[in-house]
This record gives structure tokens, sequence and C-alpha cells, in this order.
């Protein structure tokens, strides 16, 4: 067994799955998986700079995970910066502050790198399954970008488009520096317009109606997922592998869209950082569903931390890291 250690840091949150990998199957066993929102990418959208509190947030989550880390005793750690840094100016700042915590230097990927990751995190165990057909079209709905990801054992076709819960919240959804609860009419078709544009980017590259089996990942989908079930609180293994109707995302989109704060924080799988982003989120799910003609989707709680750890896995396999 080799012990790994992935850190997944994006435009809203930052993740840790620290797992023991099966040098024979590639198998991961987690022995520590959580998530810290830290908003890395507050005000990118406007400004194209990390903010001074949203690094200090992401600094403060990264002496967390270096514990964790050291605790567990994973000598293989991987950083991967996606959305948010890859805009930012003042990346290098971001990269400073990485390095002297966590001793690695974080990898900013590409919009296809992204998407590769995410594929394989997502599919591994859906491979073959006879009750789901292929390919799979992988929808990685982030903070500030969303990726697509076609393929059945392998990718396909892939695009990165920028449209994410953080990025579309903060474009349509802020006046004065306050969200406005609930958004009137004409900024959700705003916002609409938003996503089919960026969908008709992702037409050009992806053929988004020839999936067999629509599969969501990320926060803004396992949280709709969470709704759906009607949870109590937040189960990971409830919502792994649940299905939502095209109907039932629509049903809680309208929800979500004409609901004030307290009514989403009030929502019990809620996370406080996800207050505000998650009428955008689930907003892009429902018009991504809508435009593709999938039924249902396939909702993932494996998705690019997995696909980190197990690229990491191979290349020590491969002994291209030390």
């Amino acid at each position: 067994m080799k012990r790994v250690a992935a850190i997944d840091c994006g435009t809203n949150s930052i993740r840790l799955l620290v797992a023991d990998v099966d040098p024979d199957t590639g198998e991961l066993k987690d022995l520590d998986r959580r998530m810290t929102i830290v908003r890395l990418g507050q005000g990118v959208d406007r400004t194209g700079r990390l903010a001074p509190e949203a690094l200090e947030r992401t600094f403060a989550a990264c002496r967390e995970y270096a514990a964790v880390i050291e605790e567990l005793g994973a000598r293989h750690v991987r950083f991967v910066a996606t959305s948010a840094s890859r805009d930012a100016e003042n990346r290098d700042e971001f990269v400073r502050g990485v390095v002297d915590i966590l001793g690695v230097e974080p990898v900013v990927i590409t919009g296809d790198q992204e998407a590769e990751y995410s594929f394989t995190g997502a599919t591994k165990e859906l491979t073959g399954r006879t009750d789901l057909d292929g390919p799979y079209l992988v929808v990685d709905i982030g903070g500030g970008s969303t990726e697509f990801v076609l393929g059945t054992s392998s990718v396909r076709a892939a695009r990165s488009v920028d449209i994410g819960c953080v990025r579309l919240t903060e474009r349509h959804l802020v006046q004065d520096g306050e969200v406005i609860d609930p958004p009137t009419p004409d900024r959700i078709t705003a916002m609409k317009r938003d996503i089919a544009a960026a969908l008709d980017l992702a037409e050009e590259s992806v053929p988004l109606t020839e999936a067999g089996t629509l599969v969501g990942l990320a926060g803004s989908v396992t949280t709709v997922a969470g709704i759906a079930l009607g949870l109590d609180a937040y189960d990971s293994a409830a919502i792994h592998h649940s299905r939502l109707t095209r109907e039932t995302v629509r049903e809680i989109s309208d929800r979500l869209l004409t609901s004030t704060h307290a009514e989403r924080a009030a929502i019990p799988v809620m996370h406080p950082g996800r207050v505000d982003v998650i009428a955008a989120g689930a907003l892009v799910l429902r018009e991504i569903m809508d435009r593709t003609g999938a039924t249902e989707v396939v909702v993932s709680e494996h998705d690019i931390l997995d696909g980190i750890a197990h690229k990491l896995a191979e290349d020590l396999a491969a002994g291209e890291e030390g």
C-alpha cells in the first residue's frame, strides 16, 4: 500500500483526501476526507486578483491539512489548484504560501486536465455496471468553472467553461456588496443567458446529447441531492450514487431561487459556505439537464480529488515521483 495525500483547491472550497492505494487494483481506501469553504475566488472575476483575506482563509486550511497529513504519515502529497488560481494575477503569492506550509508547490492545472481528473475520479467505480449506459458525461460544477467530460473507459472529449456557482453569484446576484435575496427575475434571466452561452462553448468540443449517463460532481450537485433526499444532516454515503430526476432538480432549483438567505441556511444539509451560492449552482445543473436532455443525473461524491490521488499513485508506480 502507498499512502498518498491529495489536495484540491478550487474557487469556493479546498479539500483533502488521505488514502492508501492498493498497488494491484488501484483501489483507494480513505483514511481522511475533509472540506473547508475558503472562497479563494472571492472577487477574482471582478479584480483579477486573489484577495488578502481569501488567501489567509486558504492558508489557515492548509495549516490544518498539513497537521493531518503529518499525523497520518502520508509522505507523498499532491496539491492541485484550479479555476481561481488560474485566473489571478497574484497567484505567485498563493504558490509561495502553499510551499511554505505544505512543502509542495501547487500544480495549477488547465481546464482540460481538471476535466480528466474529474472523469477518472467519478467513473472508476462505474465501469462495468450494467444498470448505467455509456458513454458517461461527467459534469463538475465548481465555484469558478464547470467541466464537461465525455467518455467510457477513457476521455473522448472535454471542455472547461467559466461558469460556476461563485462566479455567477458575484456577477449577477450581488449588489453593493450584498447578495440579493431572493434574486429578481431579470437577474435569473441574465444568469441563464450566461449559462446558455457557456453551454454553446462546451458543445463546440463535447457532444452533450450523446451520453447514456449524466454524472454530476461537486458541492452544488451533492447539496441538491441532500435536499432531494430530505436528509437531516449531510450524509456522504446516502448521497453517493443517488439519482435525481430532471423534475426534482427543477423543483429544487425553483425553491432555492425564490428563497431568502435565512430559508436556505435553515436547510439541514446546507453547508454555511454554500448558502449564498447554491441557487446559482442548482441553476447550472438544471440548465445542463435541459440542454442535454438527460432525464436523471447520477450523483458522485468521488470526483477530481479521487482523480488526483489515482494519478499520484500511478506516477509513483511509474517512478515519476519520490
